[in-house]
């Protein structure tokens, strides 16, 4: 199995004085071999990708607990914006299709208190 076959992966980014920061992502297979995720643009991750493009990626719960046992693979990071970040977008839709829909409705919510639409962006991770 894959890492990005799991459900969970918690990805560790690095600031720059080296310090480790990790969090629990959706995680999908794209058609290149590469993985990616989603998030937001003004994320940390995203941040600190842009920084050092290093990250390490681990199974784990939604909570970000670790799988016992599991290894530890190591990844290059880009984020991508706008159309480039298109496959990836599909790429969770199409795995995580009912959990998506239930984000939308949170979407609906913050449409309803006229907050500002977050710039969601794509991670693509070049395992290995």
């Amino acid at each position: 199995m894959s890492i990005s076959d799991e459900k969970y992966v918690l990805i560790t980014t690095f600031r720059k004085n080296g310090d480790a920061v990790s969090s629990p992502v959706w995680i999908a297979p794209l058609a290149d071999g590469t993985a990616g995720f989603t998030t937001e643009d003004g994320s940390g991750k995203v941040k600190r990708i842009r920084n050092n493009p290093r990250v390490t990626l681990q199974p784990c719960s939604v909570k970000g607990t670790v799988k016992h046992g599991s290894a530890v693979v190591e990844a290059s990071a880009a984020v991508m914006l706008g159309a480039d970040a298109q496959p990836v977008r599909d790429a969770i839709t199409g795995k995580y299709s009912l959990m998506v829909k239930l984000f939308k409705v949170g979407e609906l919510w913050r449409q309803i208190r006229r907050k500002p639409e977050p710039v969601v962006c794509a991670v693509v991770l070049t395992l290995g």
